[in-house]
């Protein structure tokens, strides 16, 4: 099956963990060799997630010389995200507010009434309310994306993996270490006995 591509906001946040991990300073030619290698990251797109991580205050970026570099610190990005994420629920909390005023105006709008100028204007108003809560949430979500919490949880599971499955392959070159001294097979033809790739090897 085709393999899934990273949606924008995984994108987002794996570019965050580049920067949260190395606790470096980059240059977009630099990101652009790093994202696709150790984050799946195309390097096509490297510059136009770096924008929008610049355009949203999460990574700071300075020109000295004829260079541009970029950095991003968890303490910074976390205050960034915070007060970013407090306007944006003030924004939501207002948005719903008037949303359910207006509800309640439309339904009593509707008692003993034909539809009415108000009450197309109120509904019209209400569809571009609804519209803009739905906008405001997926604001929302996309600064939960690269809180640096949650990118240091996703940082901490990865490396879990990685030492499972490293332990995993250690098992299997032990076996099959025994099972050439024991039995005298060639390692090739244990390998296809048992399904292993050749290409198997521990992951850095």
């Amino acid at each position: 099956s085709k393999k899934k591509g990273l949606s924008f906001e995984e994108k987002r946040a794996r570019m965050m963990e580049i920067f949260f991990e190395t606790k470096d300073v980059f240059q977009l030619k630099d990101l652009e060799k790093i994202a696709p290698k150790e984050k799946g990251i195309t390097s096509m797109s490297v510059k136009e997630i770096l924008q929008s991580l610049v355009d949203d205050g999460m990574v700071d970026t300075d020109r000295i010389g004829t260079s541009n570099y970029f950095w991003a610190f968890p303490s910074k990005a976390l205050h960034a995200r915070k007060r970013k994420l407090e306007e944006l629920e003030s924004q939501f909390a207002e948005s719903s507010q008037k949303k359910e005023t207006l509800e309640k105006s439309i339904e009593k709008s509707k008692i003993g009434r034909e539809d009415t100028v108000e009450r197309a204007a109120l509904l019209e108003e209400l569809a571009a309310l609804r519209q803009k809560k739905e906008q405001l949430k997926t604001e929302l979500d996309k600064y939960r994306e690269c809180d640096p919490d949650v990118v240091e949880e996703m940082r901490q599971t990865n490396q879990v993996a990685k030492e499972a499955a490293n332990r995993w392959t250690d098992n299997i070159f032990s076996i099959k270490s025994w099972a050439k001294r024991k039995f005298g097979f060639e390692e090739s033809r244990i390998d296809k006995g048992f399904g292993i790739p050749e290409d198997l090897d521990y992951i850095d």
